[in-house]
């Protein structure tokens, strides 16, 4: 992931509560940057980096799994980064409201067994819980554009699916 994100910074704050907000929201947002960061060097040899960030009862979710608990994400992302050569992720703009943060990213991978190797783009945004850490996490993406299309015969398909779908 790349750091060079712009932010966007909301809440809402009354008399009272004003500097434990602003409290709040700055060690909010040193959890996000933290998140960026650990995703940006994230690998398979590597993964017991998402304790930092990630609550031991996370709730992970995407278009092809749902995962309870830190040791099952850890495995999930075992399983995800044993074929992948490489993997960069560029944040384009994170939308921060205490409590709750919004990434919109671009995805590029090379998987071994998806289209011949080569790299592989993907849009997405994450949808991420906040307290002392992330304890909710989903994902939204293509999975045609991830997977699908990549994959002889039936990326064709897919593919042909879209362009009549668009019509």
């Amino acid at each position: 992931m790349m750091a060079n994100s712009s932010i966007l910074t909301t809440h809402e704050s009354s008399m009272g509560g004003a500097q434990s907000n602003a409290k709040k929201i700055a060690q909010e947002r040193i959890l996000i940057d933290n998140f960026i960061s650990i995703y940006q060097r994230l690998s398979k040899d590597n993964l017991h980096l998402l304790e930092q960030v990630y609550s031991h009862n996370i709730e992970f979710s995407d278009p092809l799994h749902r995962v309870l608990g830190l040791n099952a994400l850890t495995h999930y992302f075992a399983n995800l980064y044993a074929n992948i050569s490489s993997i960069n992720f560029e944040i384009h703009q994170v939308i921060h409201q205490q409590g709750a943060a919004t990434l919109i990213w671009t995805m590029t991978f090379r998987h071994a067994k998806l289209n011949a190797g080569a790299e592989i783009t993907v849009d997405g945004v994450s949808v991420l819980a906040l307290d002392s850490k992330i304890y909710q996490h989903q994902d939204f993406f293509d999975l045609g554009s991830m997977l699908y299309e990549h994959i002889p015969l039936i990326g064709s398909l897919v593919k042909l699916v879209k362009s009549k779908a668009s019509k």
